[in-house]
């Protein structure tokens, strides 16, 4: 037994439950599919691509959605009466519907998808608003011949202790 109970910790903070849920998934059996296979990589600096190997999909089978941070690419092989009329001796090319489930930093936004090849490319940008990039606040210096305002409260202090 290796489990541990965090929900005490849950009412003491605010903010920190996904990460509280994501401690109590830690021990746990990993049941994360592994068709189809995909690739993540960085494009610039910026820019990221997953590509899905999705041999013998077509555009009306594969659907993308993105929805609260969370890219669903859904693959559904449909049937057709050229498939139903072959017999096929051995079958090592895999067909079965998939659901595949990417978490999505803040501020990245799907760009496009594009079908070649057998390989799905879906591209990635990460578009950070100006308000939350790094500024750099300049230090300004006080005229000599100005008194800050904490002296001037403190001669403002001995005007009225006098």
């Amino acid at each position: 037994m290796r489990s541990f109970d965090l929900s005490p910790l849950y009412r003491n903070t605010v903010g920190f439950d996904r990460l509280f849920s994501l401690l109590d998934t830690v021990g746990t059996v990993d049941s994360t599919p592994t068709y189809p296979p995909y690739n993540i990589e960085r494009t610039g600096e910026n820019a990221y691509r997953i590509t899905l190997a999705v041999a013998g999909f077509t555009n009306e089978d594969l659907s993308i959605e993105v929805k609260e941070n969370t890219l669903t690419l859904h693959g559904e092989k449909k049937a057709t009466a050229e498939n139903e009329s072959t017999q096929l001796l051995y079958r090592g090319i895999a067909a079965r519907t998939f659901e595949r489930r990417f978490q999505l930093a803040d501020h990245v936004e799907v760009k496009g998808a594009i079908l070649e090849n057998g390989l799905l490319h879906v591209d990635l940008v990460r578009n950070i608003p100006e308000a939350k990039k790094p500024r750099i606040i300049p230090i300004n210096t006080a005229p000599a011949e100005q008194p800050s305002a904490i002296e001037g409260a403190k001669v403002d202090e001995a005007q009225q202790a006098a």
